[in-house]
């Protein structure tokens, strides 16, 4: 989406971040805060045609048997997150993201739980949740400080790759039902 909104930003900012020459708090700040606030309707717009992967409602309702919280960490704009889960949000036990103001000329990002590298330092919010076993679920960058933490970490793309290089083990995964298999076995 900021491709479209921004595309000289990201043609700029994306190798400096994949060079890790930019801390991703940095390079998303820019490319988010750079993007007029009278085009957010249209990222919420976009968010929606964006399908959710495969059995996310089942893995809620699984977990929600087990008594086990799901809670979303995520880099991403709070809005976005919200509209895209729709009535499947009510099945989340907590949604932690970034939150916009729009009230002036460009999107301003607040960040809550801003850390060194990221604007959404996922390890601090994991911190609030102590569990015996903490099972992360990514795909980006943005989950490689939480996967190093993590005791189980479900990878792919961007993430998995990472994890492979720094000899952190992974569970790959394509969709939901892939995580709730596995966890159906680990659980029996």
């Amino acid at each position: 989406m900021a491709n479209s909104l921004v595309p000289d930003m990201v043609k700029e900012i994306v190798p400096e971040l994949v060079a890790r020459r930019m801390t991703l708090r940095e390079g998303v700040r820019r490319m988010v805060e750079a993007i007029p606030s009278s085009r957010y309707e249209e990222i919420i717009e976009y968010v929606m045609s964006v399908p959710i992967r495969p059995g996310l409602e089942e893995l809620l309702e699984f977990l929600a048997s087990r008594g086990v919280p799901f809670i979303i960490i995520s880099g991403g704009l709070r809005g976005m997150v919200e509209a895209r889960l729709g009535p499947i949000a009510n099945h989340v036990s907590k949604i932690y993201a970034l939150d916009v103001d729009t009230s002036g000329e460009h999107i301003k990002i607040i960040a809550p739980f801003e850390g060194k590298n990221e604007l959404m330092d996922k390890t601090r919010v994991i911190a609030q949740h102590p569990a015996d076993e903490i099972i992360a679920i990514g795909d980006g960058f943005t989950d490689i400080d939480m996967s190093m933490n993590a005791h189980v970490v479900f990878a792919r793309d961007v993430l998995a790759l990472n994890l492979k290089k720094m000899g952190k083990n992974y569970i790959p995964w394509n969709d939901f039902f892939d995580i709730q298999r596995e966890l159906a076995d680990r659980w029996r």
